[in-house]
This record gives structure tokens, C-alpha cells and sequence, in this order.
């Protein structure tokens, strides 16, 4: 921590996995989400994939994003947020070498912990089926590839594995754990559909935090934060909540006008023009207008 009480994101993001609380860590798509999750109060960000895809490219989340892309996205996010940024790195778009690559672009971009998985690429949601996940041993030397590549010590790596859903619990908990002596500094295991799976996997997996991965409708029973700390996860992510209630919203809002022909009955739908501008900062703008152009109007030039 710097003197004047400053601390990095990356530092922030480690401070947040040693708590003893568990965290919601709700999922953005580009930089209006990310703003409105941290002025709604949350610690902390995360870059969806499947949100990135959904709304930049319009295409489910079947690995169509290319990792320009996606650090585009995370460089915006970062630009007009405080908070740290969790990316989504899928499966670091390739072999060990690409992933090594991709470590370097996130983390210029401004993630503070990056999530990877063992799909094949490309890869798809994991809550889909017809996944397929590499072997152990190459999800080991990508892992260590990541760690080994990292500029900051203090940039976390997550370690998914999709093994679950194709050869059951056991092969989840070993690749886990292998993860985790490759040097992962979090463990998510992908798609469990039973409280008892989410126990036995806190309780086999010891001594690092657990992301629990909650979509609405997915494979895994929605629980509460305080459910997931008692099973012993430090992370609830609520990756495409955002996304989805933008969607509703919008289609509402666009039946009505449709439907009405008119705006007169959508204010209830929409936010207020004080907020927007709010929200965007506006009163910042015309500050630093005032502060760094100092322009006389009347004569069209500069004071100074």
C-alpha cells in the first residue's frame, strides 16, 4: 500500500480473496455495466465472456470472441472503474504458448485476476452441452504458463475445469487440486447440479477459495451468499444477471413504445435524464472543461 492510502486493483482483489466473508461478483459487458456494478456497492468486477459475446457480437457463447476483443472491452472497463476486474480468459484462446499471449494483453488491459479453463477451443458455455476438456497434463503446463508470465505477482489465476459434466466428481477434484499445485490462486469447478456436489467440492479441495457459478436456469441450484460461505466458497459469481435483466428491460421498454406509439408510459421503464448524465459523469466533464480549457466563449479564445 502506498503512502497516501493507495492500493492497487490487483492487491485490492487478493485483499478480497483473504477475507473471511464471501463476495457477490457480479458479471459486466462493457464499460456502462461495469460502472453501474461499482456504484452499486460491489468490490469487485467481473469481464464476461459469455456477456461479451452476447452483446458486442450478438452470438451465444460458443468461443467466437477473439482475445483482442476481449481486452478491448477490459481496457474500457478499467478506464472508468476503481474496483478490480475479474477476466474471463476462456481457454486462453489456444495452447499454452497463445495463453501466455493472452496473460500479456489482459493484464495491460487492467485485470487483476484472470480465469482459465480446459475445454477445447474453442470452447462453450459451461452450462452447455457437448463440451470436450484437454488433459490434465496440458491444463497443468497452461496453468504454470500463466503464473510464470504474469508481470504481477499480485494478478490472481483461476483454474476452471469442465471435467464434471463429462467424466464426473473424481476427475473434477483431481484436475482441481492439480490446478491448485500448478499454482492457481482460485479453484472453480464448472457446472455441479446438486448441494451435495457443492460441498464435496470445498471439502476435497482445501485451503483456496472456490468460485460458485450461479445461472439463473443453469445446471447449478441457485443459493444465497451466506448458503455458498456455510459450503465454503469466497466467490458467488452472477456472471450474466446484468445482461439479462438489460435484456427484459429493453424489451419491455420497446413493446411499449411499439405498441403505444408513444414515450408517454415508459418513464417507469427507464432512468431518469438526471441519472444518466450522473452516471456518465457529465459534472466531472464540465469540471475538467473548466479546469484544463478555460475557454472565454464570448471571444472564442482562450483565457490564458
Amino acid at each position: 500500500m502506498a503512502k497516501d492510502g493507495w492500493m492497487s486493483k490487483n492487491k485490492q482483489f487478493k485483499a478480497l480473496l483473504q477475507q473471511p466473508n464471501a463476495f457477490i461478483l457480479p458479471g459486466a459487458y462493457d464499460g456502462m455495466t461495469a460502472r453501474l456494478i461499482e456504484e452499486s456497492g460491489f468490490p469487485a468486477i467481473y469481464a464476461t465472456g459469455a456477456g461479451i459475446s452476447n452483446a458486442q457480437l450478438g452470438w451465444a457463447d460458443v468461443g467466437l470472441t477473439a482475445v483482442t476483443e476481449i481486452a478491448d472491452v477490459v481496457s474500457r472497463m478499467s478506464d472508468v472503474t476503481n474496483v478490480p476486474i475479474v477476466v474471463d480468459g476462456d481457454t486462453g484462446f489456444g495452447n499454452a504458448l497463445n495463453l501466455m499471449r493472452t496473460v500479456k494483453q489482459l493484464e495491460r488491459a487492467g485485470a487483476s485476476a484472470i480465469q482459465f479453463e480446459d475445454q477445447v477451443a474453442p470452447k462453450k458455455c459451461g452450462h452447455f452441452g457437448g463440451k470436450q476438456v484437454i488433459s490434465k497434463e496440458e491444463m497443468i503446463y497452461k496453468i504454470k504458463a500463466a503464473v510464470d508470465t504474469r508481470k504481477d505477482d499480485d494478478l490472481s489465476i483461476i483454474a476452471r475445469t469442465d471435467a464434471l459434466a463429462i467424466y464426473g466428481m473424481g476427475e473434477a477434484l483431481e484436475r482441481a487440486n492439480a490446478y491448485k499445485e500448478a499454482g492457481a490462486d482460485v479453484i472453480f469447478v464448472e457446472a455441479p447440479t446438486t448441494i451435495e456436489q457443492l460441498m464435496e467440492i470445498t471439502a476435497n479441495v482445501p485451503d483456496i477459495p472456490h468460485i460458485i457459478n450461479m445461472v439463473e436456469g443453469g445446471s447449478t441450484p441457485l443459493v444465497s451468499l451466506e448458503e455458498a460461505e456455510e459450503i465454503g466458497f469466497q466467490i458467488m459469481l452472477c456472471a450474466n444477471t446484468v445482461l439479462r435483466s438489460a435484456i427484459k428491460g429493453i424489451q419491455e421498454s420497446l413493446r411499449v413504445l411499439k405498441q403505444e406509439r408513444s414515450q408517454q408510459n415508459i418513464h417507469s421503464l427507464i432512468c431518469t435524464w438526471e441519472e444518466r448524465q450522473d452516471l456518465f459523469k457529465l459534472g466531472q466533464i464540465k469540471q475538467w472543461e473548466k479546469e484544463y480549457l478555460e475557454f472565454d466563449v464570448a471571444e472564442g479564445a482562450p483565457k490564458r
